[in-house]
């Protein structure tokens, strides 16, 4: 996945440190359950903050405990254990398998070819389980892949088809929360994909790679204009996150909308002005 769906730590309380870590654990667990090693070499933030948003909306009976695992062998880990953190689990398989694709079309990495290659097993089984959301992903990956191939800079009309397929997976079940879902799905999904746009636009244009920020990036004004766009698109979701009526980790969620996210962009940012210095 793209990694910028994260905490800021520095402002979370000591529980609310502890209530992440012990998702992250559980979403871990629940890769390796349902999808092996394989599965578990997934893992990503952006998909905790959807077991946490989905755990806090419908309040599942929850299962908590503790173990040891390679990564902290010395140490006893928290984890977390319901239905909406296996359904992230698969969400994350799902995204990460059609990412290992696309990095493959557009860089020919042979380790994402093997990445891929080693979910394909695991997405005949999601394709029993979320057969048309999986064929709506693939659908709007395709019309994303003719936009790109044609060149064409449509900032909106990119990140809304990775808008699109991000909403369709943000809805669990159909209910009264579906529409308010979908909506804080759409706008999460253009975030992920500008900002990913964003810090790599320099890269992809010197390797001759689409990027929908090209005709942009040589403005002064890009960095700024930039940064407004990211702001509207996580105004868009904040809003929609505040009409869930949530109460549990709602702090913890609110400190992945209002603050985490930006500390990505900042180290973006600062690595932008570090390279320019530089040359």
């Amino acid at each position: 996945m793209f990694g910028y769906i994260v905490t800021h730590r520095q402002e979370l309380k000591v529980r609310e440190d502890e209530a992440y870590q012990a998702a992250y654990c559980g979403l871990c667990r629940s890769l390796k359950k349902r999808h092996g090693r394989p599965g578990q070499m997934t893992l990503s933030y952006d998909m905790t903050f959807l077991a946490l948003l989905l755990t806090g909306l419908y309040e599942p009976k929850t299962k908590t405990g503790s173990r040891r695992c390679p990564a902290h062998p010395l140490r006893r880990s928290f984890y977390r254990e319901n239905r909406y953190y296996d359904y992230a689990a698969d969400v994350n398989v799902v995204l990460t398998y059609y990412k290992c694709l696309d990095d493959w079309e557009d860089e020919r990495r042979l380790s994402r070819l093997l990445c891929a290659g080693f979910l394909k097993g695991r997405m005949k089984k999601l394709k029993v389980l979320y057969g048309r959301k999986i064929a709506e992903t693939g659908r709007r990956l395709r019309l994303l892949q003719e936009v790109e191939q044609e060149g064409i800079c449509d900032v909106d009309r990119t990140s809304g088809l990775f808008g699109e397929i991000m909403a369709e997976w943000f809805v669990y079940r159909e209910d009264e929360w579906e529409k308010t879902l979908r909506h804080m799905g759409f706008f999460f999904g253009k975030f992920i994909y500008l900002m990913d746009a964003f810090e790599d636009v320099e890269e992809d244009l010197a390797h001759g790679r689409y990027n929908p920020f090209a005709e942009m990036c040589e403005k002064e004004s890009f960095e700024q204009d930039c940064g407004m766009i990211l702001k509207m698109m996580m105004a868009e979701t904040c809003r929609a996150f505040e009409r869930l009526p949530i109460l549990k980790d709602a702090e913890l969620l609110r400190n992945i909308l209002y603050a985490g996210v930006w500390t990505q962009y900042a180290q973006i940012r600062r690595k932008r002005k570090e390279m320019e210095e530089k040359s």
